[in-house]
């Protein structure tokens, strides 16, 4: 996920929403998201102030094939989770019930997962979308099986190997 679709994802805009908050067009974000137009790193942070948002650069590992599949997957979670909001939340919350007693070694993670769904959607989104080492760490652990129908993983992993 490159940063202009990470911030649409955790503001949960339409490039022409975006595009509109930044005082640019809906084919240019488009362009960026497919990497038709390289961002400078200016031009990131307009994007993301543009919506309430901050960027700080970020020096990490680059993800592995599953840690980016991963990352996809959890955008369209994220999706879901802005359409179907206390829904998905509560599968989240089951979710983290269940893994408790077969995953122990997870619990310090489970406990962060339960205090993140107590944030706003947009902070429970950023948390989920995280490409930092610890967001990558957090997504080993999802509470979120179950959100996506079968149709949609599917649609998701096809999506991703495009």
């Amino acid at each position: 996920m490159n940063p202009v679709q990470f911030i649409r994802a955790v503001v949960g805009m339409t490039q022409h929403q975006l595009a509109d908050a930044a005082e640019t067009s809906q084919p240019t974000v488009a362009a960026y998201e497919a990497g038709a137009k390289s961002p400078t790193w200016r031009t990131v942070e307009r994007l993301a102030s543009s919506v309430g948002l901050a960027c700080y650069p970020l020096v990490t590992e680059p993800l592995t094939r599953d840690q980016a599949r991963s990352l996809a997957l959890h955008g369209v979670i994220a999706r879901e989770l802005r359409a179907r909001g206390g829904e998905v939340l509560e599968i989240a919350r089951r979710n983290i019930s269940r893994m408790r007693s077969p995953n122990p070694h997870a619990s310090p993670l489970l406990d962060e997962w339960e205090r993140i769904l107590e944030g706003t959607t947009d902070q429970i989104v950023a948390r989920m979308l995280d490409p930092s080492e610890h967001g990558r760490d957090l997504r080993q652990v999802t509470p979120f099986a179950g959100v996506l129908t079968p149709t949609q993983r599917v649609a998701a992993y096809e999506s991703f190997e495009n």
